[in-house]
Formats: structure tokens, sequence, C-alpha cells
């Protein structure tokens, strides 16, 4: 049996084990000389999925600045605070990791 998920989810290729999830498949977006390095302002607080939308029209790419910035934000919800730096990548970037 495996899970439904969209290319857009953190969770899709990640089978499942009975009515479980099975061990996370981990995606990667790799760095591009296109990568925008952004300084996280304050209306993004505790809020990547606002900024996702904001970027990317849709906010189910939250996920996608804690793989691409896993030594800056430890934890994808906590330490996106203002002021971190992080590197941004296109929507052209994301499409073709992803598979969009």
């Amino acid at each position: 049996m495996s899970a439904t998920y969209s290319k857009s989810s953190p969770y899709y290729g990640t089978g499942m084990w009975g009515s479980f999830l099975d061990i996370w498949s981990s995606k990667t977006i790799p760095s591009d000389v296109t990568d925008a390095v952004y300084q996280i302002d304050t209306a993004y607080i505790f809020r990547p999925d606002l900024l996702a939308y904001d970027m990317y029209k849709d906010t189910n790419l939250w996920w996608v600045f804690a793989v691409r910035n896993p030594d800056v934000l430890k934890d994808p919800i906590f330490s996106f605070i203002p002021g971190v730096v992080i590197y941004v990548p296109t929507n052209l970037v994301i499409k073709r990791a992803l598979g969009l």
C-alpha cells in the first residue's frame, strides 16, 4: 500500500507500512545561482507558510525553506524568526527539483 501525496508535499514518495507512513524519504532542493538571499521579515515570524505563499503562491511549500537551509533553520517553524538569513530558491528550481 502506498500513500498518495501531491508532488509538493514533503511526504511525496514515502511509502506506507500498514496504516502508518514508512521511513520518510526526504527531498533535496539543490542550491542554484538563482537562489535569493533573504532576511526573514517580522511579518513571517514562525510562518514559513506565509512566505511560501508570497513567493510561490502555494502554502504547502513551507518546508522548502527548511530543506534548503538545514544549517540555519534547525526547527522549520520556531527557527523562522526575524533577522535570520536564508537562501530562497526560485519557483523554477523548485518545480525542477520536485518534478512539477
